[in-house]
């Protein structure tokens, strides 16, 4: 493998005649933006090229082969765990200039991207025509499609219309020898031969480059209803999850926040919420307006039992606005008051919640830190949030045991241990909590039939032999 302190002259030379020497970035401080991402980690890259089609990341992969160069695929840093760091150093292939809608087809419900696209302009394209992707992260305006793929984030709406693994049909890639191939079908219907559709997306980009991915598109709903429900605490709220998820009405949101988020939000910004407040459930719910008022109904039926404290329904778009406040007040209050704070994206079935959380708050008291939770109640995707002061010593020393904890307690719970943030250099240390050693083997095995070269986003995603 060349040195990654200093790449071959020949290397850049011809890096440079397959970008542009105007899209390919050297200097420090240019590669400087290209070295952290949403994880707060940082290594610096050699050089960052910035591809403008399927055509140069090919030429690009084969060249790092051809001089052993580790090579990172990137789209707009937006990973909280670290999966678009550079730790190897090497070339980051910057992905934000591929960003056409090759194809669109309404009639089949299709649309073809490339991967540099943002989630929003994909959105924006589709919805042009009536249509919505079903992969709605929060992060939406600046992550990449291609970014979404790779950890296969999904969001509030996935409750309803699933994760990126739901909802694309084909990737065109280019592996990490340098071969370019085609996976899935462009029909709603196709079993030949392996899904190496599914394995690639969640790889976080450890196997292939994704250029392109067709996109399978839904029909936006006629119409919109909004609620918020109150309740006395957590397993008031996680028995109503529990009940909405069993009747025949699917919401396309179920959101909800634990007392510590409340309590957080009531000391940063203006809310109604009643002081009683011990959990607080969002739920929206999308469909005909002809049949809206039954579907909202059942939802509501639902949502009612012992504990709940409020029920509200929004009657109009700024109403709608106003119940979803509190939740969109939670991520900058967490960053204004913890902004070191240890942020997990644990997934349990929607059963276990309730035990989840009151053994959640156990935990965190034992060890003295304090823990806000909340995320997607549908999917029972939890976002468990450490409050840890980094010049408290005993904290920071409880802080490794305690993560230790909540892991194996969602683990005994049927859980996983990412929902949609995806492994990068975060939690490779625990993925033998969650795979065996078969399991992994495998994996590896995978990896080095797509990558022999280990070139491909080294250091992330799997642990060490």
């Amino acid at each position: 493998m060349i040195s990654t302190s200093k790449l071959a002259a020949e290397f850049l030379s011809r890096l440079a005649q397959i970008v542009g020497s105007e899209d390919l970035f050297t200097d420090p401080a240019d590669r400087w933006p290209y070295s952290y991402d949403n994880s707060r980690r940082q290594a610096q890259p050699e050089a960052v090229a910035f591809p403008a089609c399927h055509d140069e990341v090919r030429a690009c992969v084969r060249l790092c082969n051809e001089f052993s160069v580790p090579l990172l695929a990137r789209g707009l840093g937006s990973s909280t765990t670290g999966s678009a760091v550079p730790v190897a150093g090497g070339l980051v292939l910057a992905l934000e200039r591929m960003q056409r809608v090759l194809r669109f087809s309404p009639e089949d419900r299709l649309m073809v991207v490339e991967t540099g696209i943002t989630n929003s302009a994909a959105q924006e394209a589709a919805g042009a025509a009536g249509f919505f992707w079903g992969p709605a992260p929060t992060s939406a305006a600046y992550s990449t499609v291609g970014g979404n793929l790779a950890c296969n984030a999904g969001g509030p709406s996935s409750v309803k219309y699933g994760t990126p693994r739901d909802n694309v049909l084909g990737l065109r890639i280019v592996t990490g020898s340098g071969e370019e191939l085609r996976t899935g079908v462009f029909t709603s219907k196709g079993v030949m031969g392996y899904d190496l559709t599914r394995l690639i997306i969640g790889s976080e980009g450890t196997l292939a480059v994704i250029t392109e991915a067709t996109l399978r598109l839904t029909p936006k709903p006629e119409t919109v209803q909004t609620l918020r429900a109150v309740y006395a605490d957590m397993s008031a709220a996680a028995a109503a999850v529990s009940r909405i998820m069993a009747q025949p009405v699917t919401p396309c949101a179920l959101e909800f926040m634990d007392h510590a988020s409340i309590e957080m939000i009531r000391n940063y910004a203006r809310t109604d919420l009643p002081r009683n407040a011990g959990a607080l459930l969002l739920i929206e719910v999308d469909g005909l307006a002809s049949q809206i008022g039954s579907g909202v109904a059942a939802v509501e039926a639902a949502a009612r039992g012992e504990g709940l404290v409020e029920l509200r329904m929004a009657r109009d778009q700024q109403e709608a606005e106003a119940l979803w406040a509190a939740r969109k007040a939670l991520s900058p209050a967490l960053r204004k008051i913890a902004p070191k704070k240890i942020n997990e994206d644990i997934a349990v079935p929607v059963s276990r919640m309730a035990e989840l959380i009151t053994r959640l708050q156990q935990i965190s008291k034992q060890h003295g830190i304090t823990n806000v939770n909340f995320g997607h109640a549908g999917n029972g995707n939890i976002h468990v949030n450490l409050l840890v002061d980094p010049d408290n010593q005993e904290q920071m020393k409880n802080a490794e045991p305690c993560l230790n904890e909540i892991f194996q307690l969602v683990l005994s719970l049927d859980g996983t241990l990412s929902g949609e943030h995806g492994v990068g250099l975060e939690k490779r240390p625990f993925m033998a909590l969650e795979f065996n050693a078969v399991q992994l083997e495998l994996m590896r095995r995978i990896k080095q039939q797509f990558d022999p070269k280990g070139l491909l986003n080294p250091g992330k995603l799997l642990p060490k032999n």
